[in-house]
């Protein structure tokens, strides 16, 4: 059974904005991720004929867009059970370390991956 953490109110605001980006399109995932500024960037799942990204890469690539170096913290929001793995790969790239939180689309933490 995934370890659960109790979420800081900032890493609770990146749920609400995962939330919020995947209810927003209805998309199958919403992310969130927080970088070394303390700005957040929130995206929602592409699924297009040529283009498919999952909401979590494409948070990361708004940040990285934006000038940022490191992330501090991520969430997705999604009915999944686990965390896809190019997303998780896209925090790699920038945090070998920061707390990725999976939620469920109420917003209820699953777990979090911290490797």
């Amino acid at each position: 059974m995934p370890e659960t953490f109790a979420l800081s109110a900032e890493d609770n605001k990146l749920v609400t904005l995962a939330r919020s980006a995947r209810a927003r399109v209805g998309a199958a995932e919403g992310a969130a991720v927080r970088d070394q500024d303390g700005r957040t960037y929130a995206a929602a799942t592409v699924a297009l004929p040529s283009l498919a990204i999952s909401a979590l890469q494409l948070a990361v690539a708004s940040a990285v867009s934006s000038g940022a170096t490191k992330i501090e913290a991520a969430a997705v929001v999604t009915e999944a059970a686990d965390l896809e793995g190019a997303g998780h790969a896209a925090v790699r790239d920038l945090a070998s370390s920061a707390p990725i939180h999976v939620a469920a689309p109420a917003g209820t933490l699953r777990s979090t991956v911290t490797a």
